[in-house]
């Protein structure tokens, strides 16, 4: 019996110990070294080892007793960061995930500090008071009245599900009790639409058949074939639970016209949702909010600060309209949680406080904090210039693009995000120019000097380039362009010489 507790007593003064400043110190320098030196520019983007050798890397027993926290922190440093993907490099424009604003980064240590469950008042007293202030901030830019109320989220993913259930419980009232029945409704988006909608539709017992895709125009959900699917779907007596519209889509941060949309579903009595886990911040951003133009009119928006607002992950936001709507989302009673009917003098037509009633989540991080710190910090006129200041550099690439003898932009850029291919001096056909595309840009990102991404469109396989640093420069572009263009030229001839 003596050695657990003695056991514990060690752990204990660990605890205690680890407490002090002196202790957090380490890690602070090494988030610190890591920033300040990924900032740079120099070194590489990101790591050339392989995946097998990482996994070996961390092959090794579970540790049985501790060490000191400075050897702990040191091997974070060494077996870690250095081979992890460095976001805050103005080499990276890969996925829509940047390097994080720094006071919103130390923000973290608080919030993990801190550990308040968000689902609940009494046990996040000043979170969720942050939280709703926050929430009705995002409401008011996105103009949705006095109504309205939301949520944050781990993503755009879960708070496009968390909205399309508000969704249905509109369109089915009995749902918890009933189900969806044998013809449940359907969901309308567009082609492009990002796959949470369609992951939602399972999710949701609606199945993959209820998602009715609407054919895009220039990358954008066509609205004249969005009138002829309402009106064929109507005419067939289907009922419509929500039209989703894209604000900023993932393959090429394309805008719907969300209100020529808005337009249709009011028409219809239709539920609209707008997917702007990208986009949305074009409205902290005056020279880009007209984007957006018509979101106001949405039922539910889907918000991310952690890709324009470059918050750390997670932080994702649900809106809606009409705060109700989400509390009968999650029309669940638990008065071991929920008590606020039972608070001794409550009005019974104050609002629940709990932002439990309207979250697909119990235990909840205070990631709002994080949000607030920044906006304190930054102001939301300095986020918006920074969103600005990414789409104008976007621009800037798009321009060399299109000035070069062998690349052809594949779209004029809505923010931040351009589809690009390279087509070579016409010796490759399209087969084999999917083939070097692909192959390029494994190459380049091997070599560290750069990262990108890349996706399909019209059936084609095309570079990618999303631009989330501010410290992106025009001479970085240049050489983003030459390095992928050397590594094109090398995979062409490569794919041209005889076997």
């Amino acid at each position: 019996m003596p050695a657990p507790y003695a056991a514990a007593a060690d752990v204990l003064a660990a605890f205690l110990a680890d407490a002090a400043r002196d202790a957090a110190l380490p890690f602070v320098d090494v988030a610190a070294e890591y920033l300040g030196s990924a900032g740079t520019g120099e070194g590489p983007v990101s790591t050339a080892r392989t995946p097998q050798e990482l996994v070996e890397r961390f092959d090794e027993p579970l540790p049985r007793t501790g060490r000191p926290i400075a050897d702990v922190a040191a091997r974070l440093a060494r077996d870690v960061v250095a081979d992890a993907n460095r976001l805050h490099h103005p080499m990276y424009v890969g996925h829509q995930v940047g390097g994080p604003l720094p006071a919103a980064t130390w923000a973290e240590v608080v919030v993990a500090a801190l550990n308040q469950s968000i689902a609940v008042q009494e046990m996040s007293p000043t979170a969720t008071a942050v939280e709703a202030r926050v929430i009705q901030w995002m409401a008011d830019l996105a103009g949705l009245g006095p109504h309205a109320g939301g949520t944050f989220t781990s993503g755009g993913t879960e708070a496009t599900f968390a909205a399309l259930l508000a969704a249905r419980s509109r369109a089915i009232p009995d749902v918890w009790t009933k189900g969806v029945g044998a013809e449940p409704p359907v969901i309308v988006c567009g082609e492009h639409a990002h796959y949470a909608v369609a992951r939602a539709a399972g999710e949701m017992g609606l199945g993959l058949d209820a998602v009715v895709h609407v054919a895009s125009r220039d990358h954008r959900m066509d609205v004249a074939a969005l009138d002829e699917t309402l009106g064929t779907l109507e005419r067939a007596n289907r009922r419509v639970m929500a039209v989703v519209a894209t604000a900023g889509s993932t393959a090429t941060g394309s805008f719907d016209d969300l209100d020529a949309i808005a337009d249709r579903c009011e028409t219809r009595g239709v539920w609209l949702h707008v997917d702007g886990a990208h986009g949305a911040s074009a409205l902290l951003a005056p020279e880009h909010a007209a984007r957006v133009r018509g979101i106001e009119r949405a039922h539910s928006i889907a918000w991310d600060p952690h890709k324009m607002l470059l918050l750390p992950m997670a932080a994702g936001v649900v809106l809606v309209r009409d705060e109700r709507w989400l509390e009968a989302a999650f029309a669940q009673h638990a008065p071991y949680l929920f008590t606020a009917d039972f608070v001794e003098g409550a009005d019974p037509g104050d609002r629940v406080r709990d932002q439990g009633v309207r979250s697909f989540q119990c235990t909840r991080r205070a990631d709002a904090l994080k949000l607030w710190v920044a906006f304190q910090r930054y102001g939301a006129d300095g986020l918006g210039a920074l969103y600005a200041h990414l789409c104008d550099t976007t621009r800037a690439l798009h321009d060399l693009l299109a000035a070069h003898p062998r690349f052809v932009p594949l779209h004029e850029p809505e923010c931040n995000i351009l589809c690009f291919r390279w087509v070579g001096d016409g010796a490759c056909d399209e087969d084999d120019l999917d083939l070097v595309n692909a192959r390029a840009r494994a190459r380049y990102n091997a070599s560290g000097a750069g990262w990108i991404t890349a996706t399909v469109l019209g059936g084609r396989r095309v570079l990618r380039a999303t631009v989330m640093n501010p410290r992106t420069t025009p001479a970085h572009l240049a050489s983003l362009v030459d390095g992928l263009d050397a590594a094109a030229r090398a995979e062409a001839a490569s794919a041209l010489r005889p076997a």
